[in-house]
């Protein structure tokens, strides 16, 4: 099992890159900062989407069986899937029956969650992605480094190395409006020979019925007009009461996740096309488990706006694909670890707690709290690193003052004068990138002693 620090060595092997990562994440975040602040009522927003997403919570059996008779009213074919494999077999199933080969899928977490991708070309059905940071890295063999822009770790001359490659573009043409010209024609055949379009779902609406799509390039809305077949994955956290809420939702989204008012295309689908079907494929996989917890319940409001990863420092520092879930940032690392601990297990170390992402959580989850809560967790568990569990002997220190006391005066005696092959050594993973201190002459304690004797 590669853990996060050791994953992250590979994406820091290029400062450059991972400097410009580092950047181009934060310049998202200050446009985030910049458009929350055009709104005087942002905070009741993230107020009142919480609480949204608890009342909803609550409730969700009710609202999840009123979302199924509105959509069957409404002429669409509801399935329901325990988990990912599930999901899998129902939309493989769909295809089958409707003797589709060639399917285009707009971005979805839910289906990188479930596999979809390999488990259909698997059954030789082609799946195209049509979200244009999507097809980059499908045309890469990677995964998404991040929800909302999956591409991110990628720069402008790998895009172009990438459509060489595989689109026979102009070899070390970098120019952005070249590229995308070359995808548009590329993306153009595959969306005009589609048998089946899939999508995710960003909002689902029990009142009516209907399901909402938020997308900036419009090939969601492409893949529905043209293809005979509309399957929509769906987790079941994705519902919400009422049309009217709604609006509560998307003037949060898009100024959160990449600091626009809203998205480009917001797209509301409430039944099939005239001769053609539409399928819902509501999915479990485990979402019951985060429902049955106190402690992580709240993750299921997340609305996948990356808001927590473009704030994240050690996200921006280390690289969406150093870590080890789908998904990745904080609210990747709590979903992996509550899912599977002992994979997952150094994710939630993968965190400062400086509580950047709960300040910043469009529908207030408090991350840190979580991140904070999986590492007790795991230690219980006993899946921690082996390393870690010297903080044990400190904890047990820290209990006795006289013996906390002791040691470090000893400390600051012993330590300047050891030779800096013992400091600085290859199995000593602390100081390969950190220095010592110089020692000083008394602790705080004695010091602050020494002021309150001397007032």
């Amino acid at each position: 099992m590669i853990t996060h620090s050791q994953a992250a060595k590979q994406f820091l092997k290029d400062q450059k890159k991972a400097l410009w990562h580092d950047r181009a994440l934060w310049y998202v975040r200050q446009k985030r900062d910049a458009q929350s602040k055009t709104i005087p009522e942002w905070e009741q927003l993230r107020q009142k989407a919480s609480q949204i997403k608890a009342h909803t919570m609550q409730n969700l059996a009710h609202y999840l069986e009123m979302f199924e008779k509105n959509a069957l009213e409404n002429g669409i074919t509801v399935h329901w899937a325990k988990d990912g494999d599930e999901h899998n077999k129902i939309v493989h199933q769909i295809l089958t029956q409707n003797d589709a080969k060639k399917v285009v899928k707009s971005k979805s977490m839910l289906t990188e969650e479930c596999g979809l991708n390999p488990y259909l070309e698997q059954r030789d059905i082609e799946v195209t992605d049509t979200d244009l940071g999507e097809r980059i890295i499908q045309l890469r063999g990677e995964t998404p480094s991040h929800i909302v822009l999956p591409a991110i770790h990628l720069k402008k001359e790998d895009v172009s190395d990438t459509f060489h490659t595989h689109l026979g573009s102009q070899k070390s043409n970098n120019d952005p409006h070249y590229l995308t010209q070359i995808a548009r024609e590329h993306l153009r055949q595959k969306f005009l020979q589609a048998d089946a379009a899939i999508t995710g779902v960003n909002f689902a609406i029990a009142q009516s019925g209907t399901i909402v799509v938020c997308t900036n390039e419009g090939n969601a809305d492409m893949g529905v007009s043209l293809a005979k077949v509309h399957i929509a994955s769906m987790g079941i956290e994705k519902i919400i009461p009422r049309v009217k809420d709604l609006g509560v939702f998307t003037r949060l989204l898009a100024r959160s996740a990449t600091g626009q008012a809203i998205t480009t295309y917001t797209s509301h689908f409430s039944g099939p096309r005239p001769k053609a079907q539409m399928h819902i494929v509501i999915v479990d996989n485990q979402r019951s488990s985060f429902l049955a917890s106190e402690d992580y319940r709240q993750s299921l409001h997340c609305i996948r706006c990356g808001a927590c990863m473009n704030t994240c420092p050690v996200y921006r520092r280390s690289g969406g694909h150093s870590y080890s879930y789908v998904i990745a940032g904080p609210i990747g690392s709590v979903l992996g670890a509550f899912r599977d601990p002992k994979e997952h297990s150094s994710l939630p170390f993968a965190c400062t707690l400086c509580g950047s992402c709960s300040d910043v959580c469009p529908v207030k989850i408090d991350l840190d709290k979580q991140l904070y809560k999986e590492r007790q967790d795991i230690v219980q568990k006993g899946y921690s690193v082996k390393k870690k569990r010297l903080f044990k002997v400190v904890a047990w220190v820290m209990r006795y003052p006289f013996l906390f006391d002791m040691l470090g005066k000893v400390s600051r005696f012993v330590i300047p004068k050891l030779p800096q092959s013992i400091l600085y050594n290859s199995k000593n993973n602390w100081g390969k990138y950190r220095k010592m201190p110089t020692m000083p002459k008394e602790s705080f304690k004695e010091r602050y002693q020494k002021e309150k004797n001397v007032k």
